[in-house]
This record gives C-alpha cells, structure tokens and sequence, in this order.
C-alpha cells in the first residue's frame, strides 16, 4: 500500500485505554479493482469522509460503524484501525519504536497476540522477521513490567497487529477483523478451484442485479456466487455465520454494543424475490455446494442439479446466470476452445431472454462463445486477471454494441 495512505490514516493516534475516540479513521482493505464497489457499500452504511486508495479505502467511523462494517461489508477483506506511525532504519529502530507504546493499554500480560507484516522497502525485505521483532518488542515490554509475557496464538489471538513498512516509514495497526472477511464461515470444502467468496459478491455487484427473478450459476461449483447471491437478495449480513472478529478480544469490547449492532442487522434480512438455480456435471462438488449452502441456512432458498451445462433448461421468461467456467489450465486449447463453444450454442438455444455473465481469464476461449458483449469488465480472481462480460440473450442472432467498462 502507498506511503500517502498511511500518512493521511495515522493523522490522529489515540490508545484504547478507555475508550475509541467517537470519531476515528479506519482502513478496509480489498482485492485490487473493487475500491469503487466498496467505497459504495461505506457510504450505504454511514460512513464520512471516504476515499478511494490502492486495494483499500479509508473512512471516518465510530466504534459501532466499525462492529457493522466487519459483519456487513460483502467486498472487504480486512478491517485496520492504526494507532502509530514511526521512523525506522533498521531493525534496532523498528524495536525500539514499537516498544515505545504502552502495550498494556491494548491488552493484558495474561492475553495472546499475533503479528502479520507486510513491507515494500529496500530496507525491509523478509515479512515474517519485522513480524517477530515486532513481537519481540512488545512481548520484552511485558517482561520486564510484570516479569511475564504474553503468549502467541496466531489462530484466534487477543490483539492482532498489522505492521506495514514503506520504505523507512512503519505503520503499526489494529487488526479488527481477525480471519480474513472472505471467510464467511459457510463454507466447509471447496472443489479443486473455488472462487473467493468477495470475488463471488463483487460479480454479482458489478451485474448490476436488483434481487430480483431467476438466478442461475450453470457451473455452480462449491456453490459459492449462489449462496453470495441469496445472501444479497435477503440482505443477509456477509459475515452473520462468523463467531469471532478480531475486536472482541479487544480490552473495550462492547459487548452490548455488539449485540445491538448484529440484532439491527438480523431484523434487516428480508424474505427473496427471488429463485436460485445451480448445477455442476461432477456429483462431489454438487454434494459440496448442498454442504455449504446448509451451513450458510439457505436450503430453501437454492435448488441444486447435477447436470451438464449442455443438459440445462431454465425457466422461461429470462432471468440472470453468472458462472465461472473453466479457464483451461488442465485442458488442451482444442478441448477448451469447444468447450466454449458448446457453451455458447446451449447459451444462445436455451437461455432466451438472460443476461448471461461469464467470468475466464482465457480470452482466446471467450471468443469461441460466439457472442456478443454488451458490457466487459476486468475483474481478479485471485492473481489472475478475468475478463467478466455480458451477454444478452435475445431471441434470433441479434447482435449488441460493444461497450466496454474497467473495474480492476
């Protein structure tokens, strides 16, 4: 992340001795090309002074906003509040600067913390070594004030920390969210290649779709942008299932507070308008995605076939169908051109009247579709970079303008 982020997120530093200042900055980290997505998604949500950075965006909260923010935010990835930014040209100056905080002030000698780091400086090379000085300074601190320590529990500790250091420029951070936000918790197995959960809610974002008629995923997978899409159809909070967030184990955990925030957003979650239709051809990941969709509450709300794609017949009077198929890697290129092209002909003879979007990172395949985009998007899937296009499907061989949008 750039210097200048950080510099304007630690303008003001303050303890958690008592309480959060009222009013405090606040960093949600995200996938690179989905900043717009959730900068939109913070101002639905209240908060102030929001603006767009590099896989991130910075906001003006208070602590409920913060407690809301980390169970509602679908396109978030990790939620950092920073409390110090200091100098640093070594590894003696790195220690002696964190050591500089009071550390009691966050957690107790009987507590257990973790630290992730992450650097981009000529000075700073290896992450898990500012990481351990890091831990090395604060666990010292506690040594030598109560002649004990606290212990590390990098699973589900007290206080995670989050050190980024910028070439000489070190920014130490809460971690409030603990496990990354993508793990939603419904998800138990996954088949051979799963979509990220935030990358399944970004797709179904960027569709545009109201909540509305037919949903369909014809290579469903582990079940992944359907149980997404009903859980923003009913606006079911992203991360409802979860039992932890990192700001729980915090010393001024609200506990009430907590409560309200997550009883407000239960009352939110209304009944669906709509039908959720997937398939997949291999019968474990159908199995797998039945799994998840159980565990996420949903069984009611999705139905699931174990079907070819070719062999699928939606309901009439069109709808929406968002899938990731196969992107190749483990086929030969004739083999995925004709997949494609299978694909494309059961799209244009069955799918009358649907949008159909379409996530590849292999455009050569894509072209063997033998349609026509009405909208392109670069969207990430991990490290590779898709292309999610639209088709509309309109009865006969009616071809649609080429348009063409950026959102990674």
């Amino acid at each position: 992340m750039p210097l200048g982020i950080y510099t304007y997120l630690c303008r003001n530093f303050y303890s958690l001795k008592n309480i959060l200042p009222e009013i405090f900055n606040i960093v949600v980290k995200t996938q690179g090309g989905l900043e717009p997505l959730l900068a939109e998604e913070l101002r639905i949500l209240g908060a102030t002074n929001i603006e767009e950075h590099k896989r991130a965006v910075s906001f003006d909260g208070d602590k409920a906003l913060l407690y809301k923010s980390n169970l509602c935010l679908r396109t978030a990835l990790r939620i950092l509040v920073p409390i110090r930014k200091f100098s640093a040209l070594n590894e003696q100056e790195l220690y002696d600067g964190v050591k500089q905080i009071n550390w009691s002030e966050y957690m107790d000698v009987d507590g257990t913390l973790a630290v992730e780091g992450s650097a981009n400086s000529e000075l700073f090379n290896h992450t898990k070594y500012i990481a351990l000085k890091t831990k090395d300074a604060i666990v010292d601190q506690f040594r030598e004030k109560f002649g004990k320590r606290p212990n590390v529990d990098i699973e589900q500790p007290d206080l995670r920390l989050n050190l980024h250091i910028h070439q000489h420029e070190c920014t130490l951070s809460l971690d409030s969210s603990g496990e990354s936000l993508h793990r939603r918790g419904y998800r138990a197995e996954a088949n051979m290649a799963p979509l990220n959960e935030v990358t399944a809610a970004a797709l179904i974002i960027h569709s545009g779709w109201n909540g509305e008629g037919v949903f369909m995923d014809g290579m469903c997978g582990s079940g992944t942008i359907l149980i997404e899409a009903a859980m923003y159809a009913k606006n079911i909070p992203a991360n409802i299932i979860r039992e932890w967030f990192g700001f729980m184990g915090w010393k001024d955990f609200d506990k009430e507070l907590w409560k309200q925030i997550r009883d407000e957003a239960i009352a939110g979650i209304k009944e669906s308008k709509a039908t959720f239709i997937g398939n997949d051809s291999v019968f474990k990941v159908i199995e797998i995605a039945r799994g998840n969709v159980l565990k996420a509450g949903l069984k009611d709300e999705i139905q699931l076939t174990n079907k070819r794609f070719e062999e699928q017949r939606p309901p009439e009077g069109g709808g929406i169908l968002i899938m990731n198929p196969p992107y190749g890697e483990r086929l030969e290129i004739e083999e995925i051109n004709t997949f494609y092209k299978l694909m494309g002909d059961t799209l244009k003879k069955y799918f009358t009247g649907f949008d159909a979007w379409i996530l590849s990172s292999n455009k050569d395949a894509l072209k063997h579709l033998g349609l026509s985009t009405s909208k392109r998007l670069i969207v990430y899937n991990g490290p590779l970079e898709c292309k999610f296009h639209k088709y509309e499907m309109y009865r006969g061989s009616k071809k649609q303008p080429h348009s063409s949008a950026i959102a990674g």
